[in-house]
């Protein structure tokens, strides 16, 4: 069944896929029309509040007891997308470690380039800390983009001297914004998302003029030495396969514990099409598994 699921939901994200000349503003209205029609489950509870000053959704399950708290950061090349659009997603993960998910609305380029995103996810991060949350409680989680930039908080979070979170989760995590990966061009053709002439003006826009490679813009060239554990998973049929792969090995060349997922022949964040793919039930779980022993280890070590 696995075969057909993968070629049916290949032919969705073709035709609606966003046109490569399209500007920032039809960009954006084409994702919103896309996520809109995929309404959240009805026992997902979204509601707007803030964490150190950025907006926020906060995300519950009926039925579930939050025990822990998952920050997340959604995608969209740093340009696209907002809290609300990673809603189901992000629920699937807080329903998978019994906790409540806070996502961020990060501010977006063009009009807020570099560092915003990056300062914004800091200051929701400082703000849970503030509020008493133990970070052995916290998990980071985000797709592409929002992967890059849970990589990014981590590091900042490091180097500001913040104790950091019991683990953190990342779904074809857009970690190199020079666009090196050799995948960029031989994964072209089976990506139905992504391509190097969707990207290279989001980079511009996200960068401007600013190094491409700096460690919190690129986080794939950074010391990524006293991060978290580290989960990160990745379809074959994506032009940011190399991003993740490197990825894991700088983690596990700076020692950090680090599992790598790549399954084969899905597409780019393929587990937010769980109503149309078994894999990505499967990856949802195995990250549910990691992240949940993780909080449970860390507890007993601290607790």
């Amino acid at each position: 069944m696995s075969a057909e699921q993968q070629q049916t939901l290949d032919a969705i994200l073709r035709q609606s896929a966003i046109p490569v000349d399209s500007d920032v503003s039809e960009q954006r209205r084409l994702l919103r029309e896309l996520t809109s029609a995929q309404p959240l489950p009805a026992d997902v509870i979204a509601k707007s509040t803030t964490l150190g000053g950025v907006p926020t959704t906060e995300i519950t399950v009926d039925g579930v007891e939050p025990r822990h708290v998952v920050l997340y950061f959604h995608g969209g090349v740093y340009v696209l997308g907002d809290a609300i659009s990673a809603a189901g997603l992000a629920a699937q993960v807080g329903r998978r470690t019994g906790a409540r998910v806070f996502s961020v609305d990060y501010r977006l380029a063009p009009e807020h380039p570099y560092p915003a995103a990056v300062d914004d996810a800091l200051a929701a991060y400082e703000a849970l800390l503030g509020d008493g949350v133990a970070p052995s409680d916290i998990v980071f989680a985000g797709e592409s983009a929002g992967g890059g930039l849970v990589i990014a908080t981590l590091l900042n979070a490091r180097d500001h001297g913040l104790p950091l979170p019991a683990a953190a989760y990342v779904m074809s995590p857009y970690v190199d914004l020079t666009l090196a990966g050799p995948t960029m061009e031989t994964k072209g053709a089976a990506d139905p998302l992504l391509s190097r002439e969707l990207l290279v003006p989001r980079v511009t826009d996200y960068t401007a003029g600013q190094d491409a490679a700096l460690p919190l813009i690129s986080p794939v060239f950074a010391d990524l030495a006293g991060l978290p554990p580290l989960i990160i998973q990745v379809g074959t049929h994506e032009v940011l396969l190399d991003d993740a792969v490197r990825l894991a090995q700088q983690a596990a060349a700076a020692d950090v514990e680090v599992t790598l997922e790549v399954t084969p022949r899905v597409p780019h964040v393929f587990q937010a099409y769980q109503p149309l793919l078994d894999e990505a039930g499967a990856a949802l779980d195995s990250a549910g598994q990691f992240l949940t022993a993780r909080l449970t280890s860390t507890k007993r070590v601290t607790g």
